[in-house]
C-alpha cells in the first residue's frame, strides 16, 4: 500500500546528524497519529569528498522498510537533490524539508494538517523569526520583494521557506527542472501558473550550528539571474499564445 505522506529530507553533508533528524521526524509524525508515512533521505555527495552522509542514509534505509534513500554522486545542487528525492517519493502527499536542524520538525505536522483541513494543493511556512543573522535576513527580504514584483499574485510571503507539502496531483502537474537553489522559487512560480491553492503558516527559523551556510554570494546572483530568466520565459510564452 502506498504511504499517505512521503517526507523528502535533504541531508547533504549532514553526516551522523541525519540519523537524529530522521528520528525526530518519525517521532513527530507518530505523535500526530501519522503512521502511514515514507521517509526519503537524500544523501547525494560530491565525488572524492569525505562526506559520510551516504553511508548513514544507506544504513537507515536498510533497517526500515519505510525509509528509502538517494545516495549517488551529485549532478547538481540543492534543486537536483530535491528532484532526486521526489522521484523516489510514492505518497499521496509529498513534503520537502531541510535536514540541517534550522527547521522545527513540528512544522511538518502543522502544515500537513493545514493542507488537509483546508483542502489545499500546497502548504508551506514563512519565517517570521530568523536566527541566522542580519545578512541572511536582508538577502531574504530583497529576494522576496523582487520575486513579488516580477511574479505578482503568488500567495506566499517567503518563497524559499520549508517545509513545503503538496498533493501528488499538484506535483504531477509541475515540470520542475531547476538543479540549483532556485527550485523553491520554481515550485511557487509553477503553482501560480497552474492556479493552485496555497496556504502558509508562520515559523521560527533557527540558527545554523556545526557548519557554515552553503549559500554563497554566487548563489545569490544565481537566484537573481534565474528570476529574470524565468520572467522573460513567461513573457515569451504569452507572446506565442
Amino acid at each position: 500500500m502506498a504511504p499517505e505522506l512521503s517526507v523528502v529530507i535533504l541531508c547533504y553533508r549532514s553526516g551522523g546528524a541525519a540519523r537524529a533528524f530522521a528520528a525526530r521526524i518519525r517521532e513527530a509524525l507518530l505523535d500526530a497519529g501519522v503512521d502511514n508515512y515514507q521517509l526519503v533521505l537524500v544523501g547525494n555527495y560530491v565525488a572524492g569528498s569525505d562526506d559520510t552522509t551516504p553511508d548513514v542514509v544507506r544504513e537507515l534505509a536498510s533497517g526500515d522498510p519505510r525509509i528509502v534513500c538517494s545516495a549517488v554522486v551529485k549532478q547538481g545542487m540543492m534543486g537536483w537533490d530535491l528532484r532526486s528525492g521526489l522521484a523516489l517519493a510514492t505518497g499521496r502527499y509529498l513534503a520537502v524539508i531541510d535536514g540541517d536542524g534550522q527547521v522545527l520538525v513540528e512544522d511538518l505536522v502543522r502544515i500537513y494538517r493545514l493542507l488537509r483541513e483546508q483542502g489545499l494543493d500546497l502548504a508551506k511556512t514563512y519565517r517570521k523569526e530568523r536566527g541566522d543573522g542580519l545578512k541572511r535576513k536582508v538577502i531574504s527580504l530583497v529576494f522576496n520583494g523582487l520575486f513579488h514584483v516580477l511574479f505578482p499574485g503568488v500567495l506566499a510571503r517567503d518563497i524559499n521557506a520549508k517545509p513545503k507539502i503538496l498533493t501528488r496531483a499538484a506535483f504531477e502537474r509541475m515540470t520542475l527542472q531547476s538543479s540549483d537553489w532556485f527550485i523553491d522559487a520554481e515550485i511557487m512560480i509553477q503553482a501560480r501558473g497552474l492556479g493552485l491553492s496555497v496556504g502558509e503558516t508562520e515559523t521560527e527559523f533557527l540558527g545554523l550550528t556545526g557548519r557554515r551556510s552553503f549559500i554563497t554570494l554566487a548563489a545569490v546572483f544565481e537566484f537573481l539571474r534565474n528570476l529574470l530568466r524565468y520572467r522573460i520565459l513567461e513573457f515569451r510564452r504569452r507572446d506565442r499564445e
